[in-house]
């Protein structure tokens, strides 16, 4: 299961050197002026899991397979995008595709980094994103009103499922607001995803910081209204970045890395974080198999049982599945081995009905 988050912004904010950086290669074109990016660029990035070390240790082997998701590096936005301005069209349906926003937010000053408003201003610059995106749904949901509406009077199933979510929806985009703060229940959750809505999509924002400002970002003032916005009227987290240190990171060894971002009173690389909070924001969990030959990370959603689980691996492992046995990651490595861990009563025998944890080391008996 490999799902994609979209790098999204106005031009010159730094996606595409965030998208380089993120994947580490030069796949993306970096300039200074607007649209230099304009098909999507795609990559697949490892997710940094702590827990795969502990994991290949206490199996005893030498190869490790994390999991991964894929990051699409989009091109940049302008106001009236939904009118067909800039890539306008194109754009949307780039967004489209995507599971997941990545928004990055220009939160540092540099006259010799062309702004594409002019000036540095974090939340109008979400807003303009936010806009066209809500236009163009609103747009969508409006002429769907339309069309039910019609078939409604003739009693059609769907037109009548369909119509109370339509309204609860064109409310709150006609309001300016993203559909996603919409109040849905499982049912009508399930009805909405039919309309495939740019702004149905879960998002998180990127700061985009310079070099020297990243170990101070909390005094950022960019960056503070940035997260105030995001978290009160969004609902949405917020990570820090500096393109321009991940950019120079690309090509360091990860002692070098550790000391250049050191120097600069930094413990960890943006990347990294960016990567695990978008892997989160996707609805996504890991578990784990682990043996001689090899320890992997495997790519669930949350909430999936353990048969579904096992399909990850091979569809006969879902068919066939009969039991899993499981150890918590937590669990297995205060034992310190798999036998220890039966010894001490935390390793069991999970049906058809147990819902993977994250973490979870598991080894499935099936029979086809």
């Amino acid at each position: 299961m490999v799902l994609q988050a979209g790098i999204v912004g106005l031009p010159n904010v730094g996606k595409s050197t965030l998208f380089n950086a993120i994947t580490r290669t030069q796949k993306a074109e970096a300039a200074n002026y607007p649209f230099c990016t304009i098909d999507p660029n795609v990559g697949v990035v490892t997710v940094p899991d702590s827990r795969l070390e502990p994991l290949r240790v206490i199996a005893k082997t030498d190869k490790v397979i994390p999991a991964t998701i894929e990051f699409v590096d989009i091109a940049g936005l302008v106001a009236g995008a939904s009118a067909g301005e800039g890539l306008g069209n194109k754009f949307l349906s780039h967004i489209r595709e995507v599971d997941a926003i990545v928004q990055v937010v220009r939160c540092f000053q540099d006259e010799d980094v062309h702004h594409v408003s002019g000036s540095v201003d974090p939340v109008r610059d979400i807003e303009v994103i936010n806009t066209e995106l809500v236009l163009a749904d609103l747009d969508s949901i409006q002429k769907r009103v339309d069309k039910q509406a019609k078939l409604k009077k003739r009693g059609d199933k769907d037109a009548l499922l369909e119509m109370p979510v339509l309204e609860k929806l064109e409310l709150l985009l006609d309001d300016g607001k993203p559909a996603y703060l919409c109040e849905l229940n499982a049912d009508e959750q399930k009805v909405a995803a039919r309309f495939q809505l740019l702004t149905m999509k879960p998002v998180i924002f990127a700061c985009n910081v310079k070099d020297d400002e990243l170990a101070e970002a909390d005094g950022n003032p960019f960056v503070q209204q940035v997260r105030d916005y995001a978290a009160k009227t969004l609902n949405c987290e917020t990570i820090v970045i500096s393109a321009q240190i991940e950019a120079e990171l690309i090509d360091l060894s990860d002692d070098d890395a550790k000391a250049f971002l050191s120097d600069l009173g930094v413990k960890e690389s943006g990347t990294g974080a960016l990567i695990r909070a978008t892997y989160d924001l996707l609805g996504l969990r890991t578990y784990f198999t682990a043996g001689e030959m090899e320890v992997r990370a495997w790519t669930i959603r949350d909430g999936d049982t353990a048969p579904k689980a096992a399909g990850v691996i091979h569809g006969d492992f879902e068919r066939g599945f009969i039991k899993a046995e499981t150890v918590s990651y937590e669990d297995l490595i205060e034992c310190g081995n798999v036998a220890a861990a039966r010894d001490a009563g935390k390793y069991r025998i999970e049906g058809k009905e147990y819902v993977v944890q994250d973490g979870d080391v598991l080894h499935f008996r099936f029979n086809v």
